[in-house]
């Protein structure tokens, strides 16, 4: 069952074993397990060095089980964050892989940068480069660069670059997160905090990305990405984050201030429970003594506010936001 997280089935067995007498010696370990000492000691370690065992500090040889809720919650929060890389990188290798099938130049479209050195370069230079607008999500484990590039972002600040960056929470805890931020908000730069984003990202002009291939561990690479159908993709997701973040700010003694977003009010409420009781837009209004226009610019309003093209997803959207309750419709 712990195969998904990397535990063969002697390391598995020798953990569950821990788990139930909770500590004990390599000899006594292997004769429950029924495997020879050296196979035993080498599950150990593995476990070890997965966080799941330690050796006790009070005696010799023998070893302990981590507690469970602890030791494998981070271990699948660590692998569920690999996944979700994985898979972003699969869906943007399919794109760039179907654009070059399709005509012999798309190459031209994608850049492929390796090496530490290279993707901070690349990186600095979409920066440097933009002149309007740059978009950027910024995860609190980078790979070959920091989220927040202060000398760059100075200066193209000062050539009337606009900012708008959605940063993990895990930033605020880092050595520099607090004062990078400060900086970035002095610099009338807008940001935005959420609990996870996807992935790395930058868009310059809405004309040039980059997106990391790699994760921790591994040589730093990114992928650029030119004005195409994966740009719109890349640049359709951070928009769907941006509005996900609460707005932060620098209140008047310098402190960063989570702001709210704004929601729907009680009309709005009320007219989305009428809707999804099955009620017309008409009835809805004369329900509620509004114009039936008003009830439709509300609507619009409303699905503007969740970034949905449809009342279908407006629905869904709102029982997520827990705007209106699933009862409604009982």
């Amino acid at each position: 069952m712990l195969g998904a997280i990397g535990l063969d089935e002697r390391q598995e067995s020798a953990y569950r074993a821990l788990v139930a007498i909770g500590a004990a010696e390599v000899a006594d370990l292997a004769h429950r397990l029924a495997l020879p000492e050296p196979d035993t000691e080498r599950a150990l370690r593995k476990l070890e060095q997965q966080g799941l065992a330690a050796q006790s500090s009070s005696r010799t040889g023998r070893w302990v089980a981590a507690p469970p809720a602890v030791a494998l919650g981070a271990l699948l929060t660590q692998h569920r964050h690999e996944l979700e890389q994985a898979e972003l990188a699969a869906v943007l290798l399919a794109e760039e892989y179907r654009m070059e099938a399709a005509e012999p130049a798309v190459h031209d479209l994608v850049e492929v940068v390796t090496g530490a050195g290279a993707v901070a370069h690349r990186f600095l230079q979409l920066q440097l480069g933009a002149t309007e607008e740059v978009c950027a999500l910024v995860t609190g484990k980078p790979v070959a660069v920091t989220g927040m590039d202060n000398e760059a972002e100075e200066r193209a600040t000062g050539r009337g670059v606009a900012y708008r960056v959605v940063i993990e929470r895990e930033v605020l805890s880092l050595p520099d997160g607090i004062t990078e931020l400060s900086a970035a908000l002095g610099r009338d730069e807008q940001v935005r905090v959420t609990e996870r984003v996807p992935t790395k990202l930058v868009i310059a002009d809405r004309a040039l990305a980059m997106v990391p291939l790699t994760g921790p561990g591994a040589e730093p690479a990114a992928l650029v990405v030119h004005a195409s159908g994966l740009l719109e993709s890349l640049t359709g997701l951070f928009e769907a984050v941006w509005r996900e973040g609460l707005p932060l700010r620098l209140s008047a003694d310098g402190s960063v201030v989570r702001e709210a977003l704004p929601g729907p009010d009680e009309t709005d409420l009320r007219i989305l429970s009428l809707l999804l009781a099955g009620m017309t837009d008409a009835s809805v209004a004369k329900q509620l003594d509004l114009g039936l226009r008003t009830v439709q610019r509300r609507v619009r309003g409303l699905m503007e506010l969740s970034g949905v093209t449809t009342r279908l997803q407006l629905g869904w959207h709102a029982y997520e936001k827990g705007w209106v309750a699933r009862g409604l419709r009982d």
